[in-house]
């Protein structure tokens, strides 16, 4: 029987991704202003991004308002109900910026330290892919599932690069050595759409450093309820240090050569 809480928590976390994906998708002007810079010039935050942190932790805090949050924009608190809702109102903003298609706004929520529901709004893409824990991946009715593993050599991979200088340099040399061994490698520009693509089966794998946890609580929990393995280095979980999904006969080599690789260096 499926968890009331849970339950709750997803239809939550569906209607607050719904709205902050119209307010973006809708409210985008065409002179968007950058309201300050995150790490460098290059990763910036607009106002849409702001606003839609404000609507999803408004409308869940109108409905749950003893949970906590641990939002990218600035919200942090820890609550008393032993939820906590980890949200990215905007994964992929330069994407939107530049008026690619290719960003969401990812809503997952923890109970306990443990990650219960994900929602991963994909506006562009008219796609919303969700996971409950133990309860498999979805987008609209169909339910998702990883492509069968290939031979390594012909693995399409997904990766992400950083906006610090240094660590975009090493970054780019692990892809150097990694794209003669795989089929290609592809990098989309939003870590939880890249995730959501690997439960899909439109990528066998992707990894990336740098993370944080609003960049891939939900996206990675959908593509473990999808088939996938998810993890960082080996034995320990994804993490900022290095995240990585697969499906589950591609993740140990590509975790080994990662390590071999040394992808975990800045």
């Amino acid at each position: 029987m499926t968890d009331p809480l849970l339950t709750e928590l997803l239809d939550l976390a569906l209607e607050a991704a719904r709205r902050a994906g119209a307010l973006l998708r809708d409210g985008r002007p065409d002179d968007l202003a950058v309201a300050k810079t995150k790490s460098s010039p290059i990763d910036v935050v607009t106002e849409m991004d702001i606003a839609a942190e404000k609507l999803i932790t408004g409308f869940l805090a109108e409905h749950r308002p003893q949970d906590g949050f641990l939002g990218e924009e600035g919200a942090s608190s820890p609550g008393t109900s032993g939820i906590r809702w980890v949200i990215d109102p905007l994964d992929g903003t330069v994407n939107y910026l530049y008026g690619l298609p290719t960003w969401a706004v990812s809503i997952a929520a923890e109970r306990d330290g443990v990650t219960v529901a994900g929602v991963v709004e994909a506006p562009m893409r008219g796609e919303t892919y969700r996971a409950v824990l133990g309860g498999g991946a979805y987008t609209g009715d169909r339910r998702l599932a990883v492509r069968p593993s290939p031979p390594f050599d012909q693995a399409l991979l997904g990766t992400g690069f950083g906006y610090v200088q240094s660590r975009r340099a090493h970054q780019a040399d692990v892809a150097q050595r990694v794209i003669p061994r795989v089929r290609d490698i592809r990098r989309g520009g939003s870590a939880a759409i890249d995730l959501c693509d690997v439960a899909a089966g439109r990528l066998d794998a992707y990894y990336e450093r740098g993370l944080n946890p609003w960049d891939l609580a939900a996206g990675a929990l959908i593509a473990r309820e999808a088939g996938a393995l998810t993890g960082g280095r080996p034995g320990e979980p994804e993490s900022g240090e290095l995240t990585l999904a697969a499906s589950p006969g591609l993740f140990g080599p590509l975790q080994e050569l990662l390590e071999e690789l040394g992808a975990w260096h800045d």
